[in-house]
């Protein structure tokens, strides 16, 4: 428990665990003297990193400031950012953060910041959001300080947020959405962000191994070569799109990571669409990356195993560079393929850790158990 002190403001920082704890963690070790930098008049921030699943169970916005507020309360904090990678909705919107200046808390939904400068971006809005928080009290005659606005900076940083809509039986006092196309971009953006697709690449490790020993075979075929050499540049290039289409898809239909809702809300609806084009997104990057990995060690291997010889012989084509590029490019597809089908072997737990954040995973987990799966 904090110490009290009339020049020292405690803030806590509660994140849910994975990725928020981390960002949450390493702004910790400047947020105190930026926080103290931009207030002045000698204030000082003592600021904790709380790691806890606050959001576990609901992303009902009440429930979420409830739960933030009672913690704050036993935490003896003065402030309580918390923040979370899960897409929060209001009213028809992508929720930014809440704040309530009479509880002295917040609430961020990391994915609205988008993909990007996740790090400096989530910094610069909890500064903001603090700041705010520890201004002067208004007096109770006087219109509440949640109605002004935050500081500039965090507007224009975070474009294209906007002031959002607050209920009269809510909590918050001051409320930041983003909307339209490029609102929807910037937090599809931000929930592959926090899915991480890069882990993707060891959590497929059977379908690896199983495309890679189809690439090593694949190599050495002279039906290969002799397909390889004889294929224009747009039949490759749909070779590639049709595999990814199929390993991408194999993925998602195999450990059943479409998202399904039995709400016919046209909000419902719309988040069903979000969670699952940042599925195709993530797993997509995912399959990208493998395919790539696969090019590039399907040419070392050819230019290791390859006889320029045999190869001109039998394709009636001499062995140089482009043949190289071609055979391995052509081969990644084809291994692309065995790979899907060896992703059979993965299970479905794995592929979704894989693909999801925690509390995605755990969200999902959630629905699943609902809906009695």
């Amino acid at each position: 428990m904090r110490e009290s002190s009339q020049d020292v403001t405690g803030v806590a920082l509660l994140a849910d665990p994975d990725a928020p704890t981390e960002i949450a963690r390493r702004m910790a070790q400047t947020l105190p003297d930026r926080l103290a930098d931009r207030s002045g008049q000698g204030r000082r921030f003592d600021v904790e990193v709380v790691s806890e699943p606050f959001t576990a169970g609901t992303e009902d916005l009440s429930t979420l400031t409830r739960r933030i507020m009672d913690r704050r309360r036993e935490g003896n904090w003065d402030i309580v950012v918390a923040l979370t990678d899960l897409p929060l909705h209001t009213h028809g919107h992508k929720l930014v953060v809440d704040l309530s200046h009479e509880h002295g808390l917040a609430l961020l939904s990391l994915p609205t910041l988008g993909g990007f400068r996740l790090q400096q971006r989530a910094q610069r809005a909890v500064e903001e959001a603090v700041l705010s928080l520890a201004g002067p009290e208004a007096p109770e005659a006087e219109e509440p300080s949640g109605s002004q606005p935050l500081r500039g900076p965090f507007i224009r940083r975070l474009a294209p947020v906007h002031r959002g809509q607050v209920g009269e039986e809510e909590i918050a006092d001051l409320r930041y959405v983003v909307s339209g196309p490029r609102g929807y971009l910037r937090v599809l953006g931000g929930m592959v962000r926090a899915n991480r697709p890069w882990r993707l690449v060891p959590g497929l490790s059977k379908a690896l191994a199983a495309a890679l020993a189809t690439g090593a075979v694949a190599t050495v075929n002279s039906t290969i070569w002799n397909l390889a050499t004889s294929l224009s540049t747009p039949r490759l290039v749909i070779a590639t799109v049709g595999s990814l289409a199929l390993m991408i898809g194999w993925l998602i239909v195999d450990a059943d990571l479409w998202h399904r809702t039995d709400e016919v809300s046209p909000e419902a609806r719309k988040r069903a669409v979000l969670y699952n084009a940042s599925t195709v997104v993530t797993v997509g990057i995912g399959v990208v990356v493998c395919y790539v990995g696969l090019v590039v060690i399907n040419l070392v291997w050819a230019l290791f195993i390859l006889n320029g010889r045999v190869f001109a012989s039998t394709t009636r084509t001499p062995l140089h560079a482009a043949e190289y590029w071609i055979l391995s490019w052509f081969v990644a597809s084809v291994a692309t393929v065995g790979g899907a089908l060896g992703s059979g072997l993965e299970s479905d737990e794995a592929i979704r850790a894989a693909a999801y954040s925690k509390r995605e995973q755990e969200r999902r987990t959630a629905l699943r158990v609902d809906h009695g799966d």
